[in-house]
């Protein structure tokens, strides 16, 4: 990889509500080979104001990609997924639901909704971490997208 494609910061919206997750994910990510800017929405209704520059996040910047949760507080993941992908401003941008969830009609709603990959968080830490690589290394580092 160029050296100057290492320097671009890759902005993260990690919208999750467990801590434990969050701790995880940021600390994997943080301790791989690119350079993150990870925001954190704890809710669906956080994640929405985040995307959409309400209130607080009013300079919010647009992120590289989404790793959304579907089991959320105030607001689903799939709620949050569908308001992404109808508007035109947000629904280029990457969405990988890493969520618990290994239902038949929740990984059909998210890809019906054009997620762009469905994971299932693994329950072995080791799998996880291995998971969230992986997220970094096919996501951040091989597909191409416009800057």
């Amino acid at each position: 990889m160029a050296e100057t494609e290492q320097k671009h910061k890759i902005d993260v919206l990690l919208v999750e509500d467990n801590p434990g997750d969050v701790r995880l994910i940021v600390e994997t990510l943080k301790d791989g080979r690119l350079d993150y800017n990870i925001n954190i929405a704890r809710d669906g209704e956080e994640a929405v104001n985040y995307l959409f520059k309400r209130g607080k996040y009013s300079q919010a910047k647009k992120p590289d990609a989404i790793l959304l949760d579907l089991k959320l507080p105030k607001k689903s993941g799939l709620e949050v997924l569908k308001e992404i992908k109808v508007d035109e401003a947000l629904k280029a941008i990457p969405v990988i639901v890493l969520t618990s969830s290994s239902a038949d009609e929740d990984i059909a709603a998210a890809y019906k909704n054009y997620a762009n990959c469905y994971l299932t968080k693994p329950i072995d830490l080791d799998k996880f971490i291995v998971t969230i690589q992986s997220i970094e290394e096919f996501w951040f580092t091989i597909i191409k997208r416009a800057k």
